[in-house]
């Protein structure tokens, strides 16, 4: 994932997006809705910190398999190590969801 503030390039972090079997939806998108905790309701209750929503229960977010970032591993969304998670959740909420463009390209 690149991040770019002001067309600058400001972080570059692993990801993991969709496992074989699902998909990450691509296009720009602005997020949607976000919250600093918040619970999958369709996987099990799992943890989704710092959640970015961006197309329907799409998300970008923290998760605690760091191990797996790097490579396919979701049902969909787009993971993060935590820390960055909330670096890039602090950042759209410093320059506003309306000023923010998700772009996801394969």
């Amino acid at each position: 994932m690149y991040v770019s503030v002001n067309g600058g390039r400001k972080h570059s972090w692993s990801v993991s997006t969709a496992r074989r079997g699902y998909r990450t939806p691509t296009g720009n998108f602005r997020p949607t809705r976000m919250y600093k905790r918040y619970f999958s309701k369709k996987y099990h209750g799992s943890p989704m910190p710092y959640s970015i929503f961006f197309y329907g229960g799409y998300a970008i977010h923290g998760t605690n398999a760091t191990k797996q970032l790097g490579r396919p591993a979701s049902h969909g969304c787009i993971r993060l190590h935590p820390k960055n998670a909330r670096q890039l959740f602090a950042l759209v909420q410093a320059n506003g969801p309306k000023n923010t463009k998700i772009t996801i390209q394969r």
